[in-house]
């Protein structure tokens, strides 16, 4: 399996975020093999760049790009009163979440700026537009089922034959609701359409290949 250099897993350790090691060296993987077919690795949800790092690295090894797609207001778990709010995060003037600034700090401090492009907007706006064949699709944007749902109908079509959709934040156990149950019916809705094939589960990352039309 493909292991990122220890600058890179430092900086993904250093940024802030959610994903634990194994789950990201997992990630890292799966972009190294997307990466082969020579087309762009897009993720949904970059908040300050934590798995951007992996990607933009794999992106680099392959010749190719990463995009990150978020509006950098954070989902619904990460606002003020919620247990994943970070008020660093906050920016005192407009009294917003704004995670860009951290995001840049984060492919600077790891010299990656050159490997992404951030797209800065709602993911179904921005996948509305979209007409580009993807190598790997990451779905780690809003744990509601509207979003989580939005996130897979505008990006999953895009994933090329031989293409990875990677989902995060798998969780079948019921007292998830709030974390991981519509990530989870995002997977199931995936596996059942018969165009994509389990390839690996980690933790609550599971990599899925483009095996078939008709999403």
């Amino acid at each position: 399996m493909s292991a990122p250099k220890p600058e890179i897993l430092a900086a993904f350790e250093a940024a802030k975020g959610f994903m634990p090691v194994d789950e990201g060296l997992a990630l890292y993987a799966a972009a190294r093999e997307a990466g082969r077919l020579g087309l762009p690795l897009l993720e949904v949800g970059t908040y300050c760049g934590r798995s951007t790092v992996l990607l933009a690295d794999a992106a680099r090894e392959s010749g190719t790009l990463a995009l990150t797609v978020d509006h950098h207001r954070g989902s619904e778990e990460q606002q003020p009163g919620w247990d994943y709010h970070d008020p660093e995060t906050v920016d005192p003037e407009v009294g917003l979440m704004d995670t860009l600034p951290a995001f840049r700090r984060t492919l600077h401090k790891a010299g990656l700026e050159d490997h992404v492009i951030a797209l800065v907007g709602r993911s179904p706006q921005i996948a509305a537009l979209w007409g580009t064949p993807l190598g790997l699709v990451f779905v780690d944007g809003g744990h509601t089922d509207e979003h989580a749902t939005a996130d897979y109908e505008g990006w999953a079509p895009h994933v090329a034959e031989g293409g990875l959709l990677v989902v995060h934040d798998v969780f079948p156990e019921p007292e998830d609701e709030f974390t991981g149950q519509a990530p989870y019916r995002v997977y199931l809705r995936a596996l059942a359409s018969g165009a994509f094939t389990e390839v690996s589960v980690t933790g609550s990352l599971r990599v899925l290949r483009r095996t078939g039309a008709g999403i």
